[in-house]
């Protein structure tokens, strides 16, 4: 069927695991690594924007948390309006958004970040990228839909390689208010010019959503809303402690004597060894379904953390921050595929950015309650504890999930 331009599906690629499906989810990957850079300068200029604002580490952490909230939040709001407006436009009102929510957060007040963050970064900003994005990018894949998940989603490690070490130089030359206005107006030029040239509307799914609807009636033999809290409540408790590396890293490097520069530097490796591992967890997702590769990414997750529990000296950081980033990094796209491997797509637009929003909350949450505990004991050790602990109860839900699921025969669920 042409479009409004005249042109088909067919001569855009637009078919199921096409040419068009690989042209998207590359610029998806690409529109990711801009906005990802912007919730990263709070995390490399946590310790100068709290200096500046005479302000406590925790209330800089919770102007980061509120990014978090706002993206999980606004994505529920902005898949449902991508569905009917399409995911150019919320795509470019989003990077309006983010230069927005940067310029607002640069003013130097505490109210400003916060609402520049949570608001305008976050919920119209970010939300508006990140989920309805995902959701976009499965509707154009099926055999291969976790390779293509894990390649989009790296965009967060892209940014989290490519920006931390130039955030840091240009805070240090112009400070963090100039970097954050700046990076604003780069995003809000970079990204609709990519949106408007490449994200074609996805295909139809070539399945009957009467007979899916009638296979997943009760995924793994549970009702749907209780499945779907199940994977909500796991992804808050994985969530937790993986927002300890992210947002705290930085900080945390500092305090134990490694310097700025080189503290951005270990940032950058852990996010690109995040990076790289990610195409492995997604190749492994197709090959074994979305639940166990969620298993095997929290348990990576849980032993991390506690490595960073031993670990003080610059080698030490550099080569747990690696081992970090090569364990936890399949956890997001996975949560993702299990959503679509066990419903309909029909339901995506809503499920996918709730059980997101939940685990966006988690990451908001342990972001917070991180620099909440070193305001009262002076150092991270306490967070990196209560960190596993979360992680250990994740676990425990998705290993029940995982045997309801079968390791025999049920292991690689059915897409939609």
């Amino acid at each position: 069927m042409p479009d409004a331009g005249g042109t088909t599906a067919k001569e855009l690629g637009r078919v199921v695991e096409g040419r068009g499906a690989w042209v998207a989810a590359s610029a998806v990957l690409g529109l990711l690594s801009i906005s990802y850079g912007s919730p990263l300068l709070i995390v490399i200029g946590l310790k100068p924007i709290t200096a500046s604002l005479g302000t406590a580490r925790e209330i800089t952490a919770l102007a980061a948390a509120l990014t978090w909230v706002g993206t999980g939040l606004g994505g529920i709001l902005m898949g449902w309006v991508a569905d009917r407006l399409g995911v150019r436009r919320i795509v470019i009102f989003g990077a309006i958004n983010i230069a927005l929510g940067l310029a607002l957060s640069s003013l130097g007040t505490i109210w400003a970040l916060f609402i520049g963050q949570g608001l305008l970064l976050g919920l119209l900003g970010n939300g508006a990228l990140f989920p309805p994005l995902l959701v976009y990018v499965s509707r154009w894949f099926d055999r291969r839909r976790g390779t293509a998940l894990a390649l989009i989603a790296s965009g967060q490690y892209i940014a989290g390689v490519i920006w931390p070490s130039l955030f840091e130089q240009a805070m240090a030359r112009y400070g963090w208010q100039a970097t954050m206005t700046g990076f604003g107006i780069f995003a809000a030029l970079a990204i609709p010019p990519i949106a408007m040239l490449f994200l074609h509307p996805a295909p139809e799914q070539p399945y009957t959503e009467a007979a899916v609807a009638g296979r997943r009636g009760r995924p793994l033999g549970l009702p749907a809303n209780l499945v779907l809290a199940m994977l909500c409540a796991a992804g808050f408790l994985c969530c937790v402690p993986m927002a300890l590396p992210q947002s705290h890293l930085v900080a945390f490097c500092t305090d134990v004597g490694v310097p700025p520069a080189q503290s951005a530097l270990i940032f950058s490796v852990m996010t690109g060894c995040a990076f790289f591992s990610r195409q492995f967890w997604g190749w492994l997702a197709d090959r074994v379904g979305g639940l166990l590769t969620l298993m095997l990414g929290s348990t990576c997750q849980a032993l991390a953390i506690s490595a960073f529990l031993l670990t003080q000296n610059e080698a030490g950081l550099f080569a747990v921050s690696a081992a970090y980033g090569l364990g936890f990094s399949g956890i997001v796209p996975a949560y993702v595929l299990v959503v679509r491997e066990l419903f309909p797509s029909s339901e995506a637009s809503w499920r996918v950015p709730m059980v997101l929003f939940v685990s966006m909350s988690g990451m908001a949450y342990g972001s917070w309650f991180a620099g909440a505990l070193y305001d009262h004991f002076g150092y991270y050790a306490p967070a990196f504890v209560l960190g596993v602990a979360f992680n250990l109860a994740n676990l425990t839900i998705v290993g029940f999930l995982l045997a309801r699921q079968g390791l025999k025969g049920g292991m690689r669920a059915a897409m939609a």
